[in-house]
């Protein structure tokens, strides 16, 4: 029978700025596109809006429009919502880029490469073993959890899988939250 780990810490993984879009330009054939400071575009015809998010591409600064409504009634939206349309807000950019159905629809990846932090407490190699990590996601960074180990803890990536224990598969992408087990090393 196995003891419960005598340490439980928290890993926190951030956005630290909006990620990349993966998007060939029509123009340079580049594939990276940026949303820049986050721009809508909104055009009534009647009674029926729609709603774009501009991003440019970060070679050649050419705009292209993502669709996030089309031909939507207008009682249908929040005020709120409407007015940060207009207005451009900043978690309404984010959170209209960081929806998967916007992706899909609008043929594009996000590219999260520099764009994320993860947040350790100080050195607690010092404590007693094992030490159990939950690791939480505050945006959806998808992230080899055996990468993420590595980094957050400063061992090779084989080290990694001789002494963690997890029941999340540590070589495919998650950026769901998980936690693992650190064995005492040998």
């Amino acid at each position: 029978m196995s003891s419960p780990p005598h340490t439980v810490l928290p890993w926190v993984v951030r956005r630290t700025r909006l990620p990349l879009l993966s998007l060939r330009c029509v123009d340079c054939r580049s594939e990276s596109a940026t949303t820049g400071e986050g721009r809508f575009r909104v055009n009534a015809n009647g009674k029926l809006l729609d709603v774009w998010l501009l991003v440019r591409c970060v070679s050649c600064d050419r705009t292209r429009k993502l669709t996030v409504h089309e031909r939507a009634p207008v009682r249908s939206f929040d005020p709120a919502e409407l007015d940060g349309y207009h207005t451009g807000d900043p978690e309404l950019v984010a959170s209209a880029l960081l929806d998967p159905l916007l992706a899909r629809r609008n043929r594009f990846t996000l590219d999260w490469k520099g764009a994320w932090q993860m947040h350790t407490p100080s050195a607690w190699l010092d404590g007693p073993w094992p030490v159990q990590i939950e690791v939480v996601f505050e945006d959806p960074v998808p992230v080899r959890p055996e990468r993420l180990i590595a980094q957050g803890l400063g061992l090779s990536r084989n080290e990694v899988l001789r002494r963690i224990k997890s029941d999340t598969p540590l070589r495919r992408p998650t950026s769901a939250g998980f936690t693992f087990t650190v064995m005492a090393g040998r």
